[in-house]
């Protein structure tokens, strides 16, 4: 029997759907804003001089990077509810969202503080510029910059990977899939407008991302800028040097 795709059963849902794709930018937005600054803690305390304080930072990014999101959302949902500590399921998901996130966030800023050349840092203390505000002007802000692609890509990873949060019914947009395709069995129909609405969910990140990146880095624009105009600079072809030889002619 041929199957044939038919869309409007889901009309119904459309305001369900929408609600839960909020609920999923929503604790994206919560846990990609936390959880890099908690990233950025983290990646400063690694690289402190004081031992015991960068081996628990190491050992945090090691355990997060090494285990698995679900598994990291069943031990704060239902590992913590068997000693007594319950969450709602939006808390539990962003929390592990912000755990998660902080981990890889405080890597990859590590390897852009790791880039910052000694000579500036030694160059600013001799200045006489406090320790602050070598870490935020001359470590920091350079360092964001450089790593600002790799940071937005772990962003649109983590959004994808809030889908893991409906395996404790939070009601993000997988969770409210299966509900939806339990209730009509288009089960088919259901998963591509789900697709859809990750994939337009990818671009409004990556659009928000890009239009801050821009904001927030202007030397890099005006780098771009004036590399684009002397390469047009470049292949433009030298009339003026051939109208003096016509006119020597």
């Amino acid at each position: 029997m041929k199957y044939a795709l038919d869309f409007s059963t889901l009309l119904p849902y459309w305001p369900v759907f929408l609600n839960g794709a909020w609920l999923t930018l929503k604790m994206t937005a919560v846990a990609v804003v936390v959880g890099v600054a908690v990233g950025t803690l983290v990646a400063f305390a690694k690289r402190s001089q004081i031992q015991p304080l960068s081996r628990i930072c190491a050992a945090y990014i090691e355990v997060v990077r090494n285990t698995p999101f679900l598994v990291q959302i069943f031990l704060l949902y239902f590992g913590l509810a068997s000693i007594g500590i319950r969450m709602p399921t939006f808390a539990a998901a962003v929390l592990a969202m912000v755990i998660n996130i902080a981990a890889y966030a405080a890597e990859i800023i590590r390897a852009g503080l790791e880039s910052v050349p000694k000579g500036q840092i030694e160059a600013a203390e001799c200045l006489g510029l406090s320790k602050w505000r070598i870490g935020w002007h001359v470590m920091l802000q350079p360092s964001i910059e450089k790593v600002y692609p790799a940071l937005t890509s772990q962003f649109l990873l983590m959004m994808q990977a809030s889908a893991m949060a409906s395996q404790i019914s939070a009601e993000e947009l997988t969770a409210i899939a299966n509900t939806v395709q339990s209730d009509t069995f288009r089960s088919l129909e259901t998963y591509i407008v789900v697709a859809a609405l990750y994939l337009a969910l990818s671009l409004v990140i990556k659009l928000v991302t890009h239009v801050l990146g821009e904001y927030l880095f202007r030397r890099r624009r005006v780098v771009r800028q004036t590399a684009a105009r002397n390469s047009r600079q470049a292949v433009r072809p030298p009339t003026a040097s051939i109208a003096r030889q016509g006119g020597a002619a």
